[in-house]
């Protein structure tokens, strides 16, 4: 399960956002955290600036950033310098944890480049990474303690997750494990993107709460949509081989649905997946049984679940562009496996 799959908003214009100010705001912004980051990941030694640089800037989709100027919106200062500080550190932050997760994962490709670990080795992944939790700290810092003690519990719940994923189910509910480790892994840094947006446009605390609530609800809707789109869709729809979870023997929301079903293709499956599956045969199989169970529908309930959550939150916001905006992604993500 990979760590934060998003539809491509670098450059939010392409999502149509349905208001020219409101684009062209988004737009700008994004492009001042753009500027941030250059500008913050090229310092230090030079065999510093190549690692850190590898991942930042190889097709990112700035999608953290996106949220948090978006959710800047419903506040009054919607430009503010640190709004742009908070959507760039949510990036960099994030990019940290993606050297680290390939580190964990043994991941040989990331956003179509070689993994640092497999160009270096882990120590020099596991560094840059560092570095880069080094540079959101400075950012936070000179935005103020509120920030930095929001991250401090956003760190905290991002290693659980992690952990609770690496550690497993441990005789518990596979699908209850499977959705806290999104919750904590992929949703809580789009909450706090969406969060820190707010709080530094200046809007209300019920606002900034609600902003948060919803950030967290989206991220889970994108994982476990991501985590259909591996098992269901065409490489060329995907950018990635059907059945990579699987294979490495890491199982999703729609396989955990279909391994509880009483059917015969949920019996066969439950005898094949004890573990990695070790040919393409062999995926390919696994993937026609969970296509015969209700594993796929059943995901896309608890999809709709959390989408609901972030409607709520949505109806509750001011009507303003942004949350037009906002709730089309939520639903753009949504309609990617129909």
């Amino acid at each position: 399960m990979t760590n934060g799959p998003q539809p491509s908003v670098r450059g939010a214009a392409s999502l149509e956002l349905g208001d020219p100010a409101l684009t062209a705001r988004v737009a700008e912004g994004l492009q001042a955290v753009e500027a941030l980051l250059a500008e913050r990941l090229n310092v230090g030694e030079d065999f510093i600036i190549e690692k850190v640089n590898h991942l930042a800037f190889a097709g990112g989709k700035r999608f953290r950033p996106t949220i948090a100027l978006l959710c800047a919106s419903f506040g009054p200062r919607p430009d503010a310098e640190d709004v742009i500080k908070a959507a760039t550190l949510t990036e960099m932050v994030h990019l940290a944890t993606l050297y680290h997760d390939d580190v964990m994962d043994e991941a040989d490709r990331r956003r179509g480049v070689a993994s640092a670990n497999a160009r270096w080795d882990n120590s020099v992944a596991i560094l840059a990474g560092d570095i880069l939790l080094a540079q959101s700290s400075r950012l936070m810092s000179e935005i103020d303690t509120v920030t930095v003690a929001h991250f401090a519990d956003t760190f905290q719940t991002l290693v659980t997750g992690q952990m609770r994923e690496t550690i497993g189910a441990e005789g518990g509910n596979p699908v209850e494990h499977y959705l806290r480790v999104v919750e904590e892994k992929t949703g809580v840094l789009i909450a706090s993107a969406a969060y820190l947006g707010a709080l530094h446009a200046g809007a209300e605390q019920d606002v900034v709460e609600s902003c948060r609530r919803l950030g967290a609800a989206i991220g889970v809707v994108f994982q476990i949509v991501d985590d259909i789109i591996d098992i269901f869709s065409a490489p060329d729809q995907s950018g990635k081989t059907p059945g990579t979870d699987l294979k490495e023997g890491v199982f999703t929301l729609p396989v955990l649905y279909a391994l509880e079903e009483d059917s015969d293709a949920g019996q066969e499956l439950r005898s094949m997946l004890t573990g990695p599956l070790e040919t393409d045969a062999e995926v390919a199989r696994a993937i026609e049984l969970i296509g015969r169970t209700r594993g796929r529908e059943r995901a896309l309930d608890t999809v709709r679940g959390y989408l609901a959550d972030a409607e709520r939150e949505l109806d509750a916001l001011p009507d303003v562009p942004a949350s037009a905006a906002l709730r089309q992604l939520a639903t753009f993500t949504v309609e990617r496996v129909g």
